[in-house]
């Protein structure tokens, strides 16, 4: 697992390294600020803030930690340079037409960092985007799920500038 690639858009890096300023430049020394404040005040064994507040503060080291190691192993694929722009690659908009029930399902296949299904955004070691990347439209592809396999038709690989903005198009 270590030696797996980050593969990250610009977006979910410009995402992560907006998170790390906000919690170092913002959150942290408010932060610092008010346990001082509460450290000043005496009894720190029943003093609230300061408690609270040391403990906030190590989950922000924690996570300021954590985005660090993640912006360093990134790999930034940027979708709008995609050669071969027919065949789904990372950071691809994929239409799928499920053969099962008749669906129809829009994903964007992107690292692991910037997950979020709601908006239909899937990793890139996902059983589904697995799948499908180095297909085509007109492909079907199977996907094994804990409900049995499913098999889908690939009816649309786009890597459009408007989309790449991080929004889901309608």
């Amino acid at each position: 697992m270590a030696d797996e690639k980050n593969y990250i858009t610009p977006q979910g890096h410009a995402a992560l390294e907006a998170e790390f300023q906000a919690l170092l430049k913002v959150e942290r020394p408010a932060l610092v600020k008010v346990v001082s404040w509460a450290a000043s005040n005496g009894d720190r064994s029943e003093n609230g803030d300061y408690i609270y507040g040391k403990r906030r503060l190590r989950q922000i080291d924690s996570r300021l930690r954590f985005l660090m190691q993640r912006m360093d192993a990134a790999v930034i694929v940027d979708p709008a340079t995609q050669q071969g722009l027919e065949k789904v690659f990372f950071g691809a908009w994929v239409s799928l037409f499920a053969l099962k029930n008749d669906s129809e399902h829009r994903y964007r296949i992107v690292g692991k960092d910037e997950l979020n299904p709601s908006a239909g955004y899937i990793s890139w070691v996902s059983p589904l985007a697995k799948a499908m990347l180095g297909k085509q439209v007109g492909d079907v592809i199977k996907v094994s799920t804990p409900a049995g396999d499913e098999q889908y038709e690939i009816v649309e690989v786009s890597y459009q500038a408007a989309e790449l903005d991080g929004s889901k198009p309608s």
